[in-house]
């Protein structure tokens, strides 16, 4: 029996991705101090939803859904050129949650996952930009659901002449931010949500 629900199991969307580092912000006051440098030449950008997307990957025993946030706004303020001295903030209406099922999207508005109505907003502001074997690995405060915690990950990072632009994939643990829901006892959900980053900053109007 134990096999053939195993054998059952969808694939978790999660698994072949990096897992972001999670911690609890150094400053008592629930935010990290930015280690990036303002004092040099800097260029601010504008992140709208018009050109990027900010998405995630949530699944349980028997499959997994898509969805994605409609409305955020955030800026990059870019230090002479260089991604390591430089910082990016978002800030996404929790409302705008939009899933591949309408059942689904109005469930995660609920006090079951992010209890739209009492936590409106999420936020990142990132604290520190680092070079990597790889890429980047950004770091910085991720509030969600009422929960505040540090987090590091790899990121892409390019700037082209539109502006600087930033691709990421990552999974985080929704236990962090005290979104517990656990799903039907035959169906349980994921703990690991795959997120989907593709941001690219514009010069204001």
């Amino acid at each position: 029996m134990a096999g053939s629900l195993l054998a059952g199991c969808a694939a978790n969307p999660a698994a072949d991705r990096p897992a972001a580092v999670v911690n609890t912000p150094v400053s008592a006051s629930g935010t990290s101090t930015p280690s990036s440098d303002p004092g040099g030449q800097s260029r601010s950008f504008e992140i709208s939803a018009w050109n990027s997307t900010i998405g995630f990957v949530g699944s349980k025993v028997t499959g997994s859904h898509e969805g994605s946030f409609k409305t955020f706004r955030g800026m990059i303020e870019l230090v002479d050129e260089e991604p390591t001295r430089s910082r990016v903030e978002v800030t996404i209406d929790m409302g705008s949650v939009e899933a591949d099922d309408p059942d689904l999207t109005d469930h995660l508005k609920s006090a079951d996952f992010f209890d739209a109505p009492t936590y409106p907003e999420a936020s990142f502001k990132s604290t520190q930009i680092a070079r990597s074997d790889k890429g980047y690995t950004v770091t910085g405060d991720l509030s969600l659901h009422g929960e505040t915690r540090s987090i590091s990950f790899p990121a892409e990072i390019k700037l082209t002449p539109e502006g600087p632009a930033a691709r990421a994939e990552f999974s985080i643990k929704r236990f962090d931010f005290k979104i517990m829901y656990p799903g039907k006892a035959d169906n349980l959900i994921r703990d690991e949500v795959l997120i989907k980053l593709d941001l690219k900053g514009t010069p204001p109007e």
